[in-house]
């Protein structure tokens, strides 16, 4: 598929020398540059990358409901009253 992308004289040149440096053609720094920002945002470049972030969810999943299922099933322990502090009776103001 084709597609028109204008860019300025200046931006241009630099896009050509930089592929003069690389080797590369502009269709590469291109591909580059989009398989880049798709990536930022989270989007599948390809099948594969597709199918690892399915599988990756899928584990999460799984291992967030495993999670969820232990503490269901773990039984709440009634709150251990604390210990009072040796000097506890002083400290609410009471005399010696």
């Amino acid at each position: 598929m084709r597609k028109l992308i204008e860019f300025d004289d200046d931006t241009f040149d630099k896009l050509k020398q930089l592929g003069r440096d690389r080797m590369a053609t502009l269709q590469e720094l291109a591909d580059e540059a989009f398989a880049d920002l798709l990536k930022k945002h989270g989007i599948p470049i390809d099948l594969k990358d597709a199918l690892r972030k399915s599988a990756r969810l899928q584990e999460t999943t799984r291992l967030q409901e495993a999670t969820r299922l232990q503490q269901a099933t773990r039984p709440q322990s009634a709150a251990k009253p604390r210990p009072a502090a040796p000097n506890a009776a002083r400290k609410r103001g009471r005399k010696r």
